[in-house]
């Protein structure tokens, strides 16, 4: 049978479904929003071929909280950052809302079956055994493992300043984090020590790097009507495609994905033999192994592999690039880097004055403005921007102000139809004027010290100050408290003892869309990951000891 004319009754058939259920059920077509410029591809190119977030904020100015967008060949799709809309998606009727399915077929090709692919009964299942790994006590446990990390990466940079003329040198601060991040996830989850800080000729160092960018960067109007339609391929089809295509993002992820699975089955391997010998840390995977054997049954070997996978990547690549922004504000503002310093060096005073040498918990806590700081990195730079999200059945979201209609009615809450699309867009949420101030779009930490920024809020939504950044309810990210002090103890160490300066490329550095937030250099996307600053190391005064 010819193709192209399967191909062409294949569209006739998704046309007349999408058209009888438009006219038949729930409608969000009074709902406001953008007009579409396309009947094919609706408004999905201006929503996922710019800057990261750069469309959400567009849309949000204009239309509000609750937006209709159109997706490919007319169907109506939500964006959603109205804080009542979200708690309810993610918190009050969380598996209501499953993960988009073709969106699940990507995440199992890159993760396989991990917490990330994992929807219903089997996120509740996945989510009850990791759970004990990742709690309040174990991530301070982890702390002086991330102090030793940072101090490592500090260590080389310290050596290339002093051995430079100019006695500062430019650094491409991403690339060094990220080798330091995941030795950091590496010994904390499974008490492996890559040595990337040591060797930036790591395999898994190599593999992950610029990975999301290859996979997810710069889509294609092909590309991105492929993932859309998706939905309509059957899932074989779908599966098949990724173990045979030759399309190079394709390869990419079938690369990475190999080759962290071998390393999972190694570390499996040594870390049996090391319980055995009774040598087990206080590690994630050692916690998970020590656990009884009923609790053990309940993840497969492949949901074994597949955890110590999404561990390892989202371990390191959300928080080295969270850390990356920080520092890129930083440069850009030297009165904050100077006024958390100062905070640093007091700090560091009084921990020597008490006769102890390291940071605890308990220390970062006490400091106003670092916390400040890092609340605000993590809400106007949110490393996952997007969340996407399907209605199981015809369901109807609360909305925490009205909505008016194209034809003037006005809505105290959106039915919504069974299948409809939602993008819930963290990005745009962190920044309503109404919750974060009226300069919401503005780097501004001083929010977080002066009453603007509202964290108790009427409708609570995310777990950390109730940012988005980490989602909240049955599906907000599981390491949220290892990432926070992760990011305490880098930042404080390294802005302790380095300053960090523009350069020629830092004006021209773009917020990346590649499924998470990267840093990239405007015309220089080729050159993947990149956030260069200039680097010296901070002069201490008097005051500071």
């Amino acid at each position: 049978m010819d193709p192209v004319f399967v191909a062409v009754g294949f569209l006739a058939l998704v046309i007349v479904y999408e058209t009888y259920r438009r006219y038949t059920g729930i409608s969000l077509a009074d709902v406001p929003g953008p007009e579409s410029p396309s009947f094919i591809m609706g408004n999905t190119k201006e929503l996922y071929q710019g800057l990261a977030a750069e469309t959400d904020f567009k849309w949000q100015a204009q239309y509000g909280n609750v937006i209709r967008f159109k997706g490919p060949f007319s169907e109506d799709q939500l964006m959603i950052s109205d804080p009542a809309a979200l708690r309810y998606i993610f918190v009050k009727s969380t598996y209501r809302f499953p993960k988009q399915y073709e969106r699940r077929i990507v995440s199992k090709m890159i993760s396989g079956k991990s917490l990330f692919w994992a929807d219903g009964d089997d996120h509740k299942r996945h989510r009850k055994v990791l759970s004990p790994g990742f709690g309040a006590s174990e991530a301070k446990a982890l702390l002086p493992l991330f102090n030793d990390c940072a101090e490592s990466m500090s260590n080389k940079w310290m050596d290339v300043i002093t051995n430079s003329k100019e006695q500062s040198v430019m650094i491409n601060v991403p690339a060094w984090l990220s080798r330091a991040t995941l030795d950091a996830i590496g010994e904390a989850a499974f008490d492996v020590r890559f040595g990337s800080i040591d060797n930036k000729e790591s395999a898994l160092a190599r593999a992950y790097s610029n990975m999301l960018n290859d996979i997810f960067g710069s889509p294609s109007s092909k590309q991105i009507l492929f993932r859309e339609v998706a939905k309509y391929i059957p899932i074989r089809i779908l599966e098949y495609f990724g173990e045979t295509s030759n399309n190079p993002r394709v390869q990419r992820v079938r690369e990475v994905a190999s080759l962290a699975t071998s390393l999972a089955k190694q570390m499996v391997t040594d870390k049996a033999e090391m319980l055995l010998q009774g040598k087990g840390s206080r590690d994630v995977f050692s916690l998970l192994a020590n656990m009884d054997t009923d609790a053990k049954a309940k993840l497969t070997e492949e949901e074994l592999y597949a955890q110590m996978r999404v561990i390892l990547f989202a371990g390191h690549e959300t928080t080295s690039n969270t850390l990356s922004w920080a520092l890129l504000e930083l440069a850009r503002h030297p009165e904050m880097q100077s006024r958390l310093r100062a905070e640093i060096r007091e700090t560091e005073a009084a921990i020597h004055a008490r006769g102890d040498a390291e940071f605890t918990i308990a220390d970062f806590d006490a400091m106003p403005y670092a916390t400040a700081f890092i609340k605000e990195v993590l809400r106007f730079y949110p490393v996952v921007y997007h969340a996407y999200r399907c209605a199981g059945n015809d369901d109807v979201l609360p909305l925490s102000q009205p909505i008016t209609t194209r034809s003037g009615k006005v809505m105290h809450e959106l039915p919504v139809p069974k299948g409809t699309r939602i993008v819930t867009s963290i990005a745009a949420y962190n920044r309503i004027k109404d919750l974060w101030g009226e300069d919401a779009h503005v780097f501004n930490p001083e929010r977080w010290l002066n009453g603007a920024a509202k964290e108790k809020k009427a409708t609570s939504v995310g777990v950390y100050s109730n940012l988005m950044t980490f989602l909240g309810g049955a599906r907000a990210c599981i390491g949220w408290r290892f990432a926070v002090v992760e990011i305490q103890a880098f930042l404080t160490d390294i802005v302790g003892k380095f300053e960090f300066a523009p350069t020629d490329k830092s004006g021209r550095v773009r917020l990346e869309a590649s499924g998470v937030t990267t840093p990239t250099v405007e015309g220089e996307f080729e050159k993947g990951v990149q956030l260069p600053l200039r680097v010296s190391v901070a002069l201490r005064t008097e005051k500071a000891y």
